[in-house]
């Protein structure tokens, strides 16, 4: 009877051992996330400055939204953030397959294309607003070899929003060389040499060879371009502080702008909560793709 008791203890405490593993971590994961999360769709159905009591609106704020044309536009921005930095992960391959060889120096080579990932967005931010400079920067001088005036991008409308997302595909194509640098050591050389027995080579060799076994970091790659994309932030405030008169304000600028500066906590967490379910949607269909893989 006692070996039974022992036993039947030994299976329940075998069966929670890894709740104990992962309780720190789902704590820690509730009180930092879920807990804000929660919090921000309650201040959000809330008309709130952040110092006095709370107004209940409900849903009023979701619905000003609609009539916001900053926050239209911001949403549009966005979108061509979203759009334009996918070209990172294509970047982030061609270079990849360009690097992987074994030559003299290519170390050296590859640690200047490692370079933009190092280094802070705010530093990236700062060198990218000096070489738009129309006055002294890099791209003015290129301008003036050519015969051509120099264009003030950051302080045109039109051009501000893609000269923030030319400095954002920067570091994140090399992010993405780093993945794709991985994921080619790990390439079956077998298969790519019965490949190029049975005729494979070039883009053939690379759609049906390479690319299969690359999807992992082309699934991570993409995962991480998105979220950055969608969550763009630091760049913006660095480099035109959302200007010229808001044309390149995305939605966690909006958000900030609306939240900190106009005192509008309810209103900026409503603008808050739209980004974290566009994300909820983008994230929720490459965990699809993982696990469909996986299966």
């Amino acid at each position: 009877m006692k070996q039974a008791a022992q036993y039947k203890l030994y299976r329940m405490q075998h069966k929670l051992a890894p709740l104990y593993f992962l309780l720190p971590a789902l704590l820690l994961f509730g009180v930092f996330v879920l807990f804000p999360i929660f919090q921000s769709i309650w201040i959000s159905l809330h008309k709130w400055d952040g110092f006095g009591p709370m107004k209940w609106v409900g849903i009023n704020n979701y619905v000003r939204l609609i009539g916001d044309a900053r926050f239209i536009s911001s949403l549009k921005n966005n979108g061509l953030w979203l759009a334009l930095m996918m070209l990172a992960p294509v970047f982030g391959l061609a270079l990849a397959l360009f690097l992987n060889q074994q030559v003299k120096g290519i170390r050296v080579i590859k640690s200047l294309f490692f370079f933009p990932f190092v280094i802070n967005l705010v530093v990236i931010g700062l060198i990218f607003s000096w070489f738009y400079n129309p006055d002294l920067g890099l791209l003015a001088e290129i301008f003036k070899i050519f015969g051509l005036k120099p264009i003030p991008i950051l302080a045109d409308e039109n051009l501000a929003t893609y000269g923030i997302i030319l400095a954002g595909i920067w570091p994140q194509t090399a992010y993405c060389l780093i993945l794709y640098l991985t994921g080619l050591t790990g390439v079956n050389v077998q298969i790519v040499e019965a490949g190029r027995i049975d005729g494979a080579g070039g883009i053939k060799m690379l759609r049906h060879v390479i690319l299969p076994q690359l999807r992992p970091a082309t699934i991570v790659a993409l995962t991480v371009t998105v979220i950055g994309s969608l969550r763009s932030f630091d760049l913006i405030a660095i480099m035109t502080a959302g200007g010229p008169w808001g044309s390149s304000y995305v939605l966690a600028y909006h958000m900030y702008d609306e939240a900190i500066f106009n005192y509008k906590m309810g209103y900026g967490a409503a603008i808050a909560v739209v980004l974290f379910l566009v994300m909820t949607v983008f994230i929720g269909l490459f965990l699809k793709n993982i696990i469909s893989s996986e299966k």
